[in-house]
């Protein structure tokens, strides 16, 4: 069987995928990713072979063009509301319209028997309608977005579907959902269960972040992300940082590109700032994460059990925060003033760590996603659908 992935041009939207893509060549099916280099790139490390279909997207200038200086995205906008989820993918419509016929023409050469989608590349249900092969698509995780946008999306891409020789936007034959119950979002069509498989990117954890912390401390790892930081999200960093100030037995590691280090002022002697490091190499031996509700960094926490301080900063970030807390593992600052405060910070990172309740709600969501099939099982799934 030859499967084709596709994703937008976000690594951290094709992330998700990567333990199907290695289940599947496990079997003895060949993968192969057309994407923009910006998700290629992150293919190819990872072991996955990978086709270039245009040009670099550098996404991030969509969202930077408009910042002043210092300015985070939430400080402008402020929380992504639930009845602006749709208008929040509208740019994926347009890609996909755009890059429809360069997929198109790549899978008529390449000839797969399945197409698997993350959830926001639309293109991929409008190409498998055209070649008359099943398709599949793969949420990141937390889903506020599909179901908002997807009359939108029905609407936007009609013409497009009808030069196809299609009478619309095609539905996926398959919905592959890696959220545990307790964190589906209603908003979202029901989907079938794959297991989360903890991957974050390459990389290499140095010797003593992959050993426990000191005796009587408490390790959390404070990981917002790459983009947080390019979104002028240095002044966010100050604060977390001055939060663990005074803390005897709590020892803090800071994941951030070393470009941005020297933004962040003194560090007190409890806090570790490193480059970043993929947390599914380490998260084993920590006891709580601060993180921005990133819809990988969601599911790798809880698949380690771990309460968790989430300060979400853009769209999809919200919804995940309030359905962790909802759900008893987290503590959430929505708001940029409470983030900006170390005292607000410092206090909701001691509750998740003191309150045990955290902690049982945080296993029960592990417990939970371990019992999902895993993508090796559901690749018995696809076989029989590309059948």
């Amino acid at each position: 069987m030859r499967v084709l992935m596709l994703s937008t041009p976000f690594p951290t939207h094709f992330t998700p995928m990567v333990p199907l893509a290695w289940a599947l060549m496990g079997a003895g099916h060949e993968v192969t990713v057309a994407a923009q280099p910006d998700v290629t790139d992150a293919a190819r490390a990872a072991g996955i072979p990978a086709a270039d279909v245009g040009d670099r997207f550098h996404g991030l200038d969509v969202l930077r063009r408009h910042l002043p200086d210092g300015v985070r995205p939430l400080e402008l906008m402020g929380p992504t509301p639930p009845e602006k989820m749709a208008g929040a993918t509208k740019l994926w419509e347009t890609h996909a319209r755009y890059l429809v016929g360069s997929y198109l023409e790549f899978a008529r050469e390449w000839g797969p028997d399945l197409i698997v989608s993350e959830q926001m590349e639309l293109a991929g249900q409008l190409v498998a309608g055209a070649l008359g092969i099943p398709s599949v698509q793969h949420r990141w995780g937390v889903d506020p977005l599909s179901g908002p946008s997807r009359a939108s999306a029905r609407d936007y891409l009609f013409g497009t579907a009808e030069r196809l020789g299609l009478d619309g936007l095609p539905d996926p034959d398959l919905l592959l959902d890696p959220c545990p119950p307790a964190l589906r979002h209603p908003s979202a069509a029901p989907g079938e269960p794959i297991g989360h498989v903890p991957f974050n990117g390459t990389g290499t954890a140095p010797d003593w972040l992959r050993r426990p912390a000191a005796d009587g401390m408490r390790r959390v790892v404070v990981c917002l992300g790459r983009q947080t930081l390019v979104l002028n999200g240095t002044g966010l960093y100050r604060s977390i940082v001055a939060a663990f100030e005074g803390l005897a037995d709590v020892e803090a590691v800071v994941t951030a590109d070393a470009a941005f280090h020297q933004g962040f002022g003194p560090v007190p002697d409890n806090v570790r700032v490193v480059e970043p490091v993929p947390l599914n190499l380490f998260l084993r031996d920590c006891d709580a994460v601060v993180h921005h509700g990133g819809a990988n960094t969601t599911l790798t926490s809880c698949s380690f059990g771990l309460p968790q301080v989430v300060l979400p900063q853009i769209v999809d970030q919200f919804a995940s925060a309030e359905l962790l807390a909802a759900a008893g593992a987290a503590r959430v600052l929505g708001e940029a003033a409470p983030q900006n405060d170390p005292g607000r910070v410092r206090e909701a990172v001691l509750d998740v760590l003191d309150d045990t309740r955290h902690l049982k709600s945080a296993r029960e969501l592990r417990d939970d996603m371990a019992a999902m099939p895993s993508p090796a099982r559901v690749v018995e799934d696809l076989e029989r659908l590309a059948a």
